[in-house]
């Protein structure tokens, strides 16, 4: 596991960042790798440019690419993921975004990971495929409280779970769904996980993640955890 870790990092997040990131198409986030660094015309940054051709082809049809590319000691490792619910152009967009910006945030960084609301990108130049990704996270939150947040919070936890466990049994490891709160109002969810992991990590991460709610969320009415390997959103609105 060691092997894998980005520059271990829990960045808090305001709601000034949730309100842009709601109305405009910029990253969540972006973390980058203290495994090491290439120089020019280094033969990792030509396996790095070949592996962002190749998760670009194989990311929007499926919303999901996994790949490696070239041999030790230059072998670059990728990964990409869409939201389970965006269509294959958007995808397409969000991840021609995300590899021109991490390569612009992250430059001779042999490892790196960015997050959009759409799509997550992440890199390094050591396997981190099919391993549970706890160092890199950060957290997003609503500003408002609501009345009354140990409901509430009871409230979100349960959909959440419910959600980790529908996530982790689908081939997309993705789950939307929603919870009626009382006098017409709802509590919406969003669970979803990356498909190099099994099932089984795919809840083990999700409910890893769902049980730090209260760091950054507690009483809030909307709130993000969001990791390298798997994600959780709730809101009092359709998401």
């Amino acid at each position: 596991m060691s092997s894998s870790r980005f520059t271990f990092s829990v960045t808090l997040l305001t709601s000034s960042l949730l309100l842009h990131t709601t109305f405009g198409s910029g990253p969540l986030f972006h973390f980058c790798s203290s495994s090491g660094n290439f120089t020019a015309n280094d033969p990792y940054e030509s396996n790095l440019r070949k592996l962002m051709g190749n998760l670009y082809t194989q990311t929007p049809p499926h919303g999901f690419g996994l790949e490696s590319v070239g041999q030790d000691p230059y072998r670059t490792y990728g990964l990409a993921l869409c939201r389970g619910d965006v269509e294959g152009r958007d995808c397409r967009n969000c991840f021609h975004d995300a590899s021109n910006e991490i390569l612009k945030s992250c430059p001779n960084s042999k490892g790196a990971i960015i997050w959009y609301d759409n799509c997550l990108l992440k890199y390094n130049n050591r396997d981190f495929h099919g391993q549970i990704d706890n160092q890199n996270k950060f957290y997003m939150w609503n500003t408002r409280n609501v009345r009354d947040p140990t409901n509430f919070n009871q409230k979100t936890k349960e959909l959440l779970s419910l959600l980790a466990k529908k996530a982790s049994a689908t081939p997309k490891l993705y789950a939307v769904g929603q919870l009626e709160l009382g006098k017409s109002r709802k509590l919406y969810g969003l669970a979803q996980c990356t498909r190099d992991l099994s099932g089984s990590d795919c809840f083990k991460c999700l409910d890893g993640i769902t049980g730090e709610l209260p760091r950054c969320c507690d009483g809030k009415e909307g709130g993000r955890v969001v990791g390298g390997s798997c994600n959780i959103r709730y809101e009092i609105y359709p998401l």
